[in-house]
């Protein structure tokens, strides 16, 4: 199966970053979203929590279907 786990954030209904299992880091998109990627994307035990959200929700939900 080929699923991605995606997790965006959100301000004034604009994309201001996103976590993207396919890469296995946060990327940003305005000036804000970029510091919190790169401050995301120091923190080891929060990118592991985030890519294992793929196995423990998404994983587990396809195999319900």
């Amino acid at each position: 199966n080929n699923i991605e786990y995606i997790r965006s954030g959100y301000y004034n209904m604009e994309e201001i970053w996103r976590f993207s299992s396919s890469l296995g880091k946060f990327v940003g998109y305005t000036e804000y979203g970029l510091k919190q990627a790169n401050y995301w994307n120091t923190d080891p035990s929060y990118l592991a929590q985030m890519k294992a959200t793929k196995e423990t929700v998404c994983k587990h939900n396809i195999d319900i279907d």
